[in-house]
């Protein structure tokens, strides 16, 4: 459990693309309630497109600040679930409550893209092995659909490497 930053202006559009459907200048606090739930739909949505087994799953959304809450069986269902929440533009963090009913360890590390960054490089960098992108991609899916296409300002799993 803990907080997780994010870049807040990189990510997926599916925020933008809600908003665009919600009059959300609207002044009213019954408007601005009706496209609340409107987003916190669209987060759980996302979550449920990855085909995870996570029971009990809770989201709530303050400004830029996700909160999640839930229940699932393995640190990597966690983390992709952080990461399929925080790697959306206009968040830029999130508080993580999910309990994990069968903690494996070691948990993986995050690592935020940068520019000029790609799996093989980051590979490089935290296995000393550019050949073990694929390790990067698997830990990352099916968020990534390719190992090409990264972007800056995303955040991925990065796991431990197991002898």
């Amino acid at each position: 459990m803990g907080l997780f930053d994010f870049f807040k202006k990189a990510g997926s559009k599916a925020l933008v693309e809600e908003e665009k459907k919600q009059d959300v200048k609207k002044e009213s606090s019954l408007a601005k309630e009706i496209a609340k739930k409107a987003k916190i739909a669209v987060f759980h949505n996302i979550v449920k497109s990855l085909n995870l087994e996570v029971s009990d799953l809770e989201i709530d959304l303050e400004g830029d600040l996700i909160t999640v809450g839930g229940k699932v069986t393995s640190h990597e269902t966690r983390e992709k679930i952080i990461l399929a929440l925080g790697n959306v533009e206009g968040i830029a963090q999130v508080q993580d409550y999910i309990i994990v009913d069968e903690p494996e360890v070691p948990e993986s590390t995050f690592y935020t893209v940068q520019k000029g960054d790609s799996l093989s490089k980051i590979a490089k960098k935290v296995y000393g092995d550019a050949m073990k992108y694929p390790v990067i991609f698997e830990a990352n899916k099916p968020m990534l659909d390719s190992p090409d296409r990264i972007y800056p300002g995303q955040n991925l799993r990065i796991p431990t490497l197991t002898a």
